[in-house]
């Protein structure tokens, strides 16, 4: 004879803590299956070819020693690069780059554009140009039109319409001035290490030291960084209201 069911069974104890999941060991591609996206790889290197002939231009132009010190010409080099890798995994289906990094290469040609339109381009600001580079001409307002225009447009196409929503966090808003502050540190070195009266010493007129002496120069930096912040926290902020440009499919059943 078997023993009698007990009518009470006690409750077992609860498991302490939440249960860890496991990581799977089945690839993301064995679920979904990878898409290619030839429209978003051509569109990104046009991006590249936009900023590689921008780049170029300005090295032929003028002394590419001082060319390459300018936050334009090294954003859009930035910029490049990154579309370029970007674009090979659009082509071979591959996995996107981070958001943060896409996110970083947005801003910084976003503040080179801005900088240039609002404080260097613009006559009623106190930093406007002066002389041939207020108002370039030939190959020269090219080059200016493309590194400052072009790209900084074409960039923030490719994040609206070309990339997922929802990937950038507002953590990654001040790591992205790493950059910023370090190109500070770059120019104020740069402007040490020439020689007094040298041209183009410094490269900016709101960073010029020997014209408005330390104290104004890190005081306008504090206020660029501020404003620069409050982009990167703008731009954080729209990456999360905007839609999904590639959550539905065009009814051709192309996708970009």
């Amino acid at each position: 004879m078997t023993a009698p069911i007990p009518r009470d069974i006690p409750d077992l104890p609860a498991i302490p803590g939440r249960p860890a999941l496991k990581p799977s060991p089945v690839p993301a591609t064995a679920v979904v299956t990878p898409v290619r996206r030839p429209a978003a790889a051509a569109f990104r290197l046009l991006v590249v070819f936009a900023a590689a002939v921008g780049v170029t231009l300005e090295l032929l132009l003028g002394d590419p020693s001082r060319a390459l010190g300018y936050f334009a010409i090294q954003s859009n080099i930035l910029l490049a690069l990154v579309m370029a890798l970007s674009a090979r995994r659009a082509w071979t289906a591959g996995r996107p780059l981070p958001g943060a990094v896409l996110g970083a290469t947005t801003l910084y040609v976003v503040i080179a554009a801005l900088v240039y339109h609002l404080l260097l381009a613009n006559e009623a600001s106190p930093f406007s140009l002066t002389g041939e580079a207020a108002h370039p001409a030939g190959w020269q307002a090219l080059t200016h039109y493309t590194l400052h225009t072009v790209t900084p447009i074409l960039a923030v196409l490719d994040w609206l319409l070309l990339t997922p929503p929802g990937r950038l966090h507002l953590r990654q808003a001040s790591t992205w001035l790493l950059y910023p502050l370090a190109y500070l540190a770059f120019s104020l070195l740069r402007g040490e290490l020439l020689l007094p009266g040298s041209s183009g010493r410094y490269l900016y007129p709101f960073l010029d030291v020997d014209l408005d002496g330390y104290k104004k120069v890190l005081g306008n930096a504090l206020l660029l960084g501020l404003a620069f912040y409050a982009l990167a926290i703008l731009l954080v902020a729209l990456d999360h209201a905007r839609p999904n440009p590639l959550r539905h499919p065009w009814k051709t059943g192309f996708r970009l």
